[in-house]
């Protein structure tokens, strides 16, 4: 049984910085995309950042370019987001997905998903 599970979150002030990581564990993971999605208020799902299992690729979105840094740590099963410069709109809930092939904003589309952590910027 897969299992993914976020930790870091937080509370903290804007431009502050958050490391969210996803622990996985219950299948391997070569040839899967790894992501982060957040959900904000009255918002579907969003696409935040990926990296595929190799960490040859990296995708972010356009709010969180150049603030936001996606990694991962084979060894461990883990990956991260480093969230640094953070806005009061980056509060949300912050989930970490994964599937198989290439990335999709569509959150529909990933397989696996951890619970969520939640992210709190306050201004």
């Amino acid at each position: 049984q897969v299992e993914l599970v976020e930790s870091g979150g937080g509370l903290v002030q804007a431009g502050g910085s958050l490391r969210l990581s996803c622990a996985a564990s219950g299948r391997t993971f070569d040839g899967y995309i790894m992501g982060w999605f957040r959900q904000t208020l009255g918002n579907d799902r969003e696409s935040v950042a990926s990296i595929t299992w190799s960490g040859d690729r990296t995708y972010y979105g356009d709010s969180v370019k150049g603030r936001f840094t996606i990694s991962v740590d084979n060894a461990k099963n883990t990956w991260y987001l480093q969230m640094n410069s953070l806005k009061p709109e980056d509060t949300g809930l912050y989930y970490c997905a994964s599937k198989q092939g290439s990335h999709s904003n569509e959150y529909y589309f990933w397989r696996y998903w951890g619970r969520g952590t939640h992210v709190t910027v306050s201004a």
